[in-house]
């Protein structure tokens, strides 16, 4: 709500009027936009339609839309869409916004909104059609033939004829004549008076529940249906109201976590984007309901935000629960499928928040979930695109067409196509184990529960009937030795390896060097912590934590490593405080040898030198611009010089700064801010520039680049790493149903990479799935290999 004199004063100049085209029956009746302010008796906004005609007048397809007084460039239509019909001579209510003042609800609305109008000044327009309208003048306004009928009041530049309505304040609405006299002149037709909103039943406030009224029978429903409660935006226009006797069926209940149950309303209304269901949150009790019980809540509506950046649930706490009677049917469930979800996203908002925006069920996937808000859902036969966790959840798609992977996942290539199928699955069952799945399983038959929606994921279904998972027999791959004539190399994040850690870690990480990458002459690891883990004791040494991973690839049947890599200074590098997260080389001295050129430490740059021998590193292993601004808090590049059947090959292990920080896909706020790319293509132009001056001081150098760049193929980090052509992501050199390294929120997707200079041009390259698309992981990261025949790559 905006306040008495919130718009403020300013001189008014005569302007064309608008005339809408007049209208024989429906028109505005009142309008009021100071409910819930400072002085107000009504909580909420409003707006009452009248039919002056002797027929009833149909409302589908029509909305009142909202525009300020004094419109700016940025200023655009709020919409409220409508349903049903005015009957002769009776009223239409459409609530609106509400506020933190008042004490009297309005009567059971026709229509709800959300629209915070101002109590001074603003148009609202009746329209044929629910497309917001684009005129912002009274010349251009009159123009439209979508408008039925008009009200400017205030100091509104768009109104019906000499001026608008005034005396509109806090405590006052404008109002038509019961007569609903319609002269096309604001100015003339509306007078200013205490607001009196009436409803199609005839209620007016006090003579209906209204939404916290507490009159009736214990045992009769109130006059507040969930779908009124839900709205048709992401936000109740409940609010912070308190809610009485609202009827409904429990479909689910929730005793652990966040306690509480699902109610949903057997009696849909005509809307689909007014969900019918709602969860009522108990605190820290117990809920004392069961599935199928008839109830009635009373308590005091919500919006809670699992995070700062995510969406909200709708949820009615505090409440006073009456059973009325147990066993009752359960409300069909709404079937989530390719032809009921739709392939549009989720819509805009250039970068704010979307909650105030009408939901299009029919256009966007996340704006149909939010109509089925705690709402029965049903799927059968989806493949799992998702591992199974630890947390008992795992992903499947509705969608089996949808960005298939070749192993059964959904891939996710670019930020404008995010996948739709995806839905996240919980269990409400704590008495049985939660199903182990890997990626390209199918949890088979019928999985039925509520739709929530939480900080992880986003939408999720809260099983109440959960498929069975069917095996379809995943491997782990093994990819083929190189030849030998062939320098292969590696990268595997090993996720917090320290010497602490279990000997099944150890031996499973490496077995994939070993067995499933088949032993790489240098393997890149990143994530290797200091020999102490966690202990945050000033420890940054990793010699323990390397000789137990290198005597477990020997014992797994690897070579011997040997090791090289930079100490970071304590507690700068990021990452879990206290464990010195570093990359490490690893290499076979048996097939390729490393040069040393001693030196380089944590706050040491290495640089690239010309000599008598040819090109060199002044320090290797050496680091890339430590004292650099892009390395804050992250890791630092790791270089090193190795030496291959004669050939001279330089490695730059990588691991850039993290996505966290970023805005989910599935928030509020859409498009959603990547703030953590902004370091990132830092760290990249730094690589770019030192893999320049290699390239500058011999055209012909030998260099890969590979690592943990925590982002995709297609963004910016990778558009900045691989600028001017200096690099060359082997990622997009594979079948676009094999691009990816890591499974995240049922998206597989690229974050590992291995880059190579233009020098490299005979490879073979493989990314080896062994542990993203498991429920069992060593890690969960995939490594990835390129086997680089040296002796074919063309001198320039």
């Amino acid at each position: 709500m905006v306040s008495v004199g919130a718009a403020g004063a300013f001189a008014f100049t005569a302007l064309p009027t608008a005339s809408a085209t007049p209208s024989a029956s429906a028109v505005i009746a009142e309008v009021y936009g100071g409910g819930g302010n400072s002085g107000a008796t009504l909580t909420r906004d409003f707006v009452e339609l009248g039919n002056a005609g002797s027929a009833a007048y149909d409302l589908s397809g029509y909305s009142v839309q909202y525009l300020p007084g004094t419109p700016s460039s940025g200023s655009t239509w709020q919409v409220t869409a409508l349903t049903g019909a005015i009957a002769p001579g009776a009223r239409y209510l459409v609530g609106e916004g509400t506020g933190s003042g008042g004490t009297t609800a309005l009567p059971t609305t026709d229509a709800t909104g959300s629209i915070a109008m101002s109590a001074t000044s603003g148009t609202i327009a009746l329209v044929s059609g629910t497309t917001a309208l684009t005129c912002k003048t009274a010349a251009d306004c009159a123009a439209d033939p979508s408008i039925v009928d008009l009200a400017g009041y205030g100091t509104a530049v768009v109104r019906e004829g000499s001026g608008p309505a005034t005396g509109a304040s806090n405590t006052a609405a404008v109002a038509r004549a019961d007569s609903l006299a319609d002269t096309d002149d604001n100015a003339a037709d509306f007078t200013a008076g205490t607001p009196s909103p009436v409803n199609s039943a005839g209620q007016t406030p006090g003579s209906g529940d209204g939404g916290g009224g507490d009159g009736g029978s214990p045992t009769d429903p109130g006059t507040v249906r969930v779908h009124d409660i839900q709205g048709t935006t992401r936000l109740s226009p409940y609010a912070g109201q308190t809610v009485t006797r609202v009827p409904g069926i429990v479909t689910g209940v929730r005793s652990s976590g966040s306690l509480g149950y699902w109610i949903q309303d057997p009696t849909p209304d005509t809307d689909p984007r007014t969900s019918e269901a709602v969860f009522v949150y108990t605190g820290s009790a117990k809920p004392a309901v069961a599935v199928g019980d008839s109830v009635l809540v009373t308590g005091k509506v919500s919006e809670y935000y699992p995070s700062s950046t995510s969406q909200s649930n709708t949820e009615i706490g505090g409440p006073t629960t009456t059973v009325l009677s147990s066993g009752n049917a359960l409300p069909d469930a709404v079937t989530l499928d390719a032809t009921s979800v739709p392939d549009a996203y989720i819509p805009t908002a250039s970068g704010g928040s979307i909650e105030s925006l009408a939901l299009q069920p029919t256009v966007y996937a996340q704006d149909f979930y939010e109509s089925l808000e705690g709402m029965r859902v049903t799927f059968a036969d989806a493949r799992v695109v998702g591992a199974s966790d630890a947390y008992g959840e795992l992903w499947v798609t509705v969608k089996p067409d949808e960005n298939a992977t070749a192993r059964g996942g959904t891939l996710y290539s670019s930020y404008d196509q995010p996948n739709t199928g995806r839905i996240e699955v919980m269990s409400l069952d704590t008495t049985s184990t939660f199903p182990e799945a890997n990626v390209g399983d199918e949890l088979s038959g019928v999985t039925t529960g509520p739709l929530d929606y939480s900080t992880y994921g986003g939408y999720n279904v809260q099983a109440t009937q959960l498929g069975t998972v069917v095996d379809k027999g995943l491997k782990q791959e093994v990819t083929r030795r190189q030849k030998k004539d062939e320098l292969a190399v590696a990268t595997y994040n090993v996720e917090n390896l320290d010497a602490l850690d279990t000997q099944e870690k150890f031996d499973r990480l490496a077995e994939g060097v070993a067995v499933n990458l088949n032993s790489p002459d240098i393997v890149a690891l990143e994530e290797i912590q200091d020999d102490n883990g966690a202990t945050n004791d000033g420890t940054v040494t990793a010699e323990g934590t390397l000789k137990r991973f290198t005597d477990a690839v020997r014992a797994a049947g690897g070579p011997a490593y040997k090791w090289r890599y930079i100490s970071p200074t304590n507690n700068q590098d990021g990452g879990e405080p206290g464990g010195n997260i570093r990359q490490v080389f690893l290499f076979n001295p048996k097939r390729v040898s490393f040069t040393d050129h001693p030196g380089g430490d944590a706050t040491t740059a290495t640089s690239v030198v010309k000599t008598r021998k040819g090109v060199e590193l002044t320090y290797s292993p050496g680091r890339i611009d430590p004292a650099n601004a892009a390395w804050e808090d992250s890791r630092k590049p790791l270089v090193g010089e190795f030496t291959f059947q004669g050939e001279q090959v330089f490695v730059i292990a990588n691991h850039f700064i993290s996505k966290g920080g970023d805005q989910p896909i599935h928030g509020r706020y859409q498009p959603p801010a990547r703030s953590s790319e902004t370091q990132r293509a830092a760290q990249a132009a730094e690589v770019n520039t030192f893999v320049k001056s290699l390239l500058a001081a011999d055209k012909n150098a030998k260099a890969v680049v590979l690592g943990d760049l925590n982002d995709y193929e297609f963004s910016q980090t990778v558009t900045t790493l691989t600028a001017d052509k200096v690099l060359k992501p082997l990622i997009t050199t594979l079948p676009a149903a094999e691009r990816y390294t890591y499974v995240y929120d049922g998206n597989s997707q690229t974050l590992d990479h291995i880059l190579t200079s233009p020098a490299v041009t005979s490879y073979n390259y493989d990314v080896v799935h062994i542990n993203a698309e498991f429920a069992d992981q060593a890690s969960d990261h995939d490594p990835q290999i390129v086997r680089i025949d040296l002796s074919k790559c063309r001198r320039h």
